[in-house]
């Protein structure tokens, strides 16, 4: 029998002691030394076996404080669901609240071309229903300003109906039709005073055709008091809301929205030559007229009796410089008038409508829209390079 020594093995999960006879057989040697290696190996798979029992253990906590679950089905197999966010809540709780009032509008105009004789022209838009017994608002340019010939409502319903142009103004780009209908779902209005740059903005509208009704697209509220000129018609609008929400031909007169599901807005155009570039007639623009509409059925609007141009156009087509950069100057004056009677003459500029600064011929028809007949006002003019206050009752 040969000499004893005694070797340590080192395992991953501890210290083996193992007895080696130096005299004993190469035999013996090499089964010793495969039950050694055999020894390290089991060591190893235990060792292994012990981590990955301690990471599983903890996973699903981990899994957790991230959002993310792990759900057992019956054979055992696991599905990562993740929850929602709370943003992605917003949105659909608003397209509940506002789907149902939001309309897909349809119209036929008769065109006259040269070339081709009369032939009917189809368009599509929005609208949103402001009043239980049938008015919609929506855009002037969606109705033709009008002179549409046919005009149809398709309702969250289904239901296809006939609808009546019962007022439209090109200046604000606004319109106001009405359906034939009672208890119809009706949108709630928001101040859009309030709105600031920064918050969620929701458009509703049928993009690129019916196809597409009722789609919803997300942004925010990129800025305010935007100014934009339709490069065809040479019409200005001013005080627009900003939006990177999605605006596409076909959303035109649909609402939009607040996180609260208000409307704050009627989306009004996109800047074409650049992505991320939508607007929105504030829809506090548009309140005096609904709530005339909703009290007695028409709106009345008042008359001023003045015709007026802006300033930088006055002084393009006559080569005269005025002394007021902003304002709109008076070219003519209505005999009779509520301007002609508050002392208003030719070559005035208005400069202010009780506290609503004057600067373009817009703010102008704008601020008298929230007017009624027979209110009192003050009007602000610059006659002569000194500011005069007057009291003005409009017609």
């Amino acid at each position: 029998m040969g000499l004893e020594d005694k070797r340590t093995v080192e395992t991953q999960d501890g210290i083996a002691m193992e007895n080696i006879r130096w005299g004993d057989s190469r035999k013996d040697m090499k089964r010793r030394g495969r039950s050694t290696i055999s020894m390290v190996w089991i060591g190893a798979i235990l060792g292994s076996a012990i981590t990955l029992g301690v990471a599983y253990a903890y996973l699903p906590d981990i899994l957790n404080s991230r959002g993310i679950f792990l759900e057992n089905t019956p054979q055992q197999q696991q599905f990562i669901t993740i929850e929602p966010t709370q943003d992605f809540g917003v949105y659909t709780a608003v397209a509940r609240k506002a789907m149902p009032s939001v309309v897909g509008i349809t119209t036929v105009e008769l065109h006259r071309d040269l070339f081709f004789g009369t032939r009917e022209v189809s368009g599509v838009g929005t609208g949103v229903i402001i009043d239980g017994r049938g008015y919609i608002l929506t855009n002037s340019h969606v109705v033709r300003d009008g002179k549409a010939r046919e005009v149809k409502a398709l309702l969250n319903d289904g239901r296809r109906l006939d609808a009546e142009v019962v007022w439209s103004e090109r200046e604000l780009d606004l319109a106001i039709i009405k359906v034939q209908g009672s208890n119809l779902p009706i949108a709630e209005l928001g101040d859009s005073d309030k709105t600031e740059v920064g918050e969620i903005a929701i458009a509703i509208g049928n993009p690129l055709g019916l196809n597409f009704q009722r789609s919803l697209t997300q942004g925010v509220i990129s800025g305010l008091n935007r100014t934009i000129t339709d490069g065809a018609s040479g019409t200005t609008i001013e005080n627009l809301i900003q939006t990177d929400a999605s605006i596409n031909p076909g959303n035109s007169g649909g609402p939009l929205l607040n996180s609260r599901g208000q409307v704050i807005g009627i989306n009004t155009a996109k800047v074409t030559s650049g992505e991320g570039l939508g607007f929105a007639i504030p829809i506090n623009t548009a309140k005096p007229i609904v709530d005339q509409f909703i009290e007695k059925g028409e709106f009345t609007r008042v008359f001023l009796g003045i015709q007026g141009v802006d300033i930088d156009a006055f002084e393009s087509v006559t080569g005269v410089k005025l002394p007021e950069d902003s304002g709109v100057y008076v070219a003519q004056v209505t005999e009779n008038s509520a301007a002609a009677r508050c002392g208003i003459v030719v070559g005035d500029i208005i400069i202010k409508i009780g506290d609503k600064d004057i600067d373009r011929r817009s703010d102008l028809i704008r601020t008298i829209f929230g007017y009624r007949p027979g209110e009192k006002t003050t009007v602000t003019i610059m006659r002569q390079g000194k500011e005069i206050k007057m009291d003005m009752v409009f017609d």
